[in-house]
């Protein structure tokens, strides 16, 4: 069992924990220091605006009838399973791969435990300009991002390393 924490992905749990407890910290914190709708202005384009969203990315499908509560959980509770089925396959040498892993892990539960526990999820992070407004967000979506764009980075990364091995001496 210790092999499996020490010579794979698994050895950046400590890194899903850190962001999901920023996660679920930050989101407390707005939930009892704010208004429901309530917006803060910080800078000239991010306020803090705290929202509830019981739909996906960009309030997708947020205004059906109840049933996406459940149908958004379980996707959330099958990809956290995933990622950390991929952390276990991932090699330790692969630590960007592993961290993306990790990051989009703790988004994936940061997101799940508030459509579990209250049927939504608490988006507070609201930014705007040039005449655009976009959906408010939290950390979890942030690391779901960050996450992909760490993977498809690795990816790129590990295909010119692959091709570069991969070229004929002359």
């Amino acid at each position: 069992m210790k092999k499996l924490f020490t010579e794979t992905g698994l050895r950046w749990w400590w890194l899903t924990l850190i962001f999901l407890l920023a996660d679920q910290v930050t989101k407390q914190l707005v939930v009892s220091n704010m208004d429901l709708y309530q917006s803060i202005d910080i800078l000239p384009f991010f306020n803090l605006t705290y929202v509830h969203n019981p739909g996906a990315a960009f309030s997708f499908l947020a205004d059906q009838g109840g049933w996406q509560r459940w149908f958004f959980t379980v996707i959330a509770a099958v990809a956290s399973i995933v990622f950390i089925v991929w952390l276990a396959k991932t090699p330790k040498q692969q630590a960007l791969l592993s961290a993306a892993f990790a990051l989009m892990l703790s988004g994936a539960v940061g997101n799940l435990i508030d459509r579990v526990l209250f049927g939504y999820v608490i988006d507070f992070l609201d930014f705007y300009g040039f005449g655009y407004h976009f959906p408010a967000f939290n950390i979890a979506d942030s690391m779901i991002f960050i996450g992909a764009a760490l993977m498809i980075f690795d990816s790129f990364k590990n295909g010119e390393s692959i091709d570069n091995t991969n070229e004929t001496k002359v």
